[in-house]
């Protein structure tokens, strides 16, 4: 337990799927500080050493683990819970934290263009945190984030943990990382919070389904506010979000057309064809490495009938 937490919650305590009936790890007064030992997003099933074939033999219904629930006294439907998140601990592996990237079939922005799974390993320095190597001369840096954070919704029964909801869940928002601060509506009496999914760096969009897929310790301290009757989850954060990416500028390509979801494919598929034309990657690598570090935007969704998707790449990656 970390020495400035309340509880833990350890590894073994977590579970697959939302469901307001069941039973809370915790109970927490509001204020309490919580440290979630957060599995990788396969829950264990790959590994520091992991090869391509146990990306095939992954079994879906062991996916996106979250630690929980937290039962949070006094919380009530139409409240909000504020978590306010301190920080993020790796949990190394021989001395080093790790990761892995993949190309799943059928999931991520490209399914139809990379049907074959494809696996990378990532390793780094636990402590500093700064970066991961992808090959010999990219150069990622890190953000630590838990990409699941959600209430139990009030629809009874089980519900997936994949898609995000309106009291949160798997929204793979990389900007939640240490300093944010996060509001979630309640459904539910206690609003029985859960959190997984931990990611050492994602980009925005996540566009080939996977981040740095890491377990870590999640710190954060829980609060109540009564009455605040949110639609959908909102955040603060405490400063830029895009400094660890922005030293050396940008490569950009764009997608432009009336459907907003064709304008992100052709922007993510021209920065795939840009990085292999510029570094010799094969197209798998480079889907998989953009996924962590590249940042898709809507530039103009004004000027009807056709809207502009962009890609960022960021240059640090390679210079």
């Amino acid at each position: 337990m970390c020495s400035n937490c309340d509880y833990t919650i350890h590894g073994a305590q977590h579970h697959f799927g939302w469901n307001n009936q069941r039973e809370p790890a915790l109970r927490i007064a509001p204020g309490a500080t919580v440290c979630l030992e957060c599995l990788d997003s396969s829950a264990g099933q790959l590994g520091p050493h992991s090869v391509l074939q146990d990306v095939v033999d992954l079994d879906f219904g062991k996916i996106n683990p979250v630690n929980g629930p937290i039962f949070v006294e006094g919380a009530r439907p139409g409240d909000a819970l504020k978590i306010t998140i301190e920080g993020f601990r790796p949990q190394a592996q021989g001395g080093r934290g790790w990761g892995w990237t993949a190309n799943i079939p059928g999931f991520g922005l490209l399914a139809d263009q990379f049907p074959d799974p494809a696996l990378t390993l990532w390793s780094f320095d636990p402590e500093g945190c700064d970066h991961a190597m992808f090959g010999s001369e990219g150069r990622v840096p890190l953000k630590p984030f838990a990409g699941t954070v959600g209430c139990a919704p009030a629809e009874p029964g089980d519900h997936s943990i994949v898609p995000p909801r309106r009291v949160g869940g798997n929204l793979d928002i990389r900007d939640l990382a240490a300093g944010s601060v996060l509001y979630l509506p309640v459904e539910v009496e206690g609003g029985l919070l859960s959190i997984g999914d931990t990611h050492a760096a994602q980009g925005d969009g996540e566009v080939c389904g996977t981040a740095i897929e890491s377990p870590m310790d999640a710190i954060v301290t829980v609060d109540l506010v009564k009455d605040a009757n949110l639609r959908f989850p909102r955040f603060t954060t405490s400063g830029p979000v895009t400094r660890h990416l922005d030293t050396k500028g940008y490569e950009v390509t764009t997608g432009i057309g009336p459907d907003l979801m064709t304008g992100a494919r052709d922007a993510v598929a021209g920065m795939v064809d840009l990085l292999c034309a510029q570094r010799g990657m094969s197209a798998v690598d480079a889907y998989m490495l953009v996924s962590t570090c590249g940042d898709l935007r809507i530039s103009e969704i004004v000027d009807m009938p056709n809207w502009v998707v962009s890609f960022y790449f960021p240059r640090a990656v390679f210079e």
